[in-house]
């Protein structure tokens, strides 16, 4: 089992920064990728930013070059550094880690980006 607990979400106008962060507990050694989604109202959930087991990054077109994923081993956390926030950035933030045979997911935390 893997726990995630997000936090940092909040109100920021445009062109502003939040750091969100994620929490890892419980079968962390099994972890092959984490990352995160996010999910605007009326639309899909859909991946912003990844970093596997081996340090490999992958990030959305749509926020490269604005948002940094990182984590901190010592602590269990990864975290997601967002910055030049635009409206097009509001939703809900979801961490999520997979394992070879479960998919995990955090309760969301919303980000709210105003004009």
């Amino acid at each position: 089992q893997v726990q995630l607990v997000e936090s940092g979400g909040g109100l920021v106008q445009a062109g502003g920064s939040l750091r969100l962060s994620c929490e890892v507990s419980g079968s962390i050694s099994s972890i092959t990728v984490m990352g995160w989604y996010h999910q605007a109202p009326g639309k899909q959930r859909e991946l912003v930013a990844s970093i596997t087991r081996g340090g490999f990054i992958n990030y959305a077109d749509s926020v490269r070059g604005r948002f940094t994923i990182s984590r901190e081993a010592a602590i269990n956390t990864m975290y997601l550094q967002m910055n030049a926030l635009k409206p097009d950035d509001t939703a809900v933030y979801y961490c999520n880690a997979k394992t070879d045979w479960r998919t995990y997911w955090g309760q969301g935390t919303q980000v709210t980006v105003s004009s």
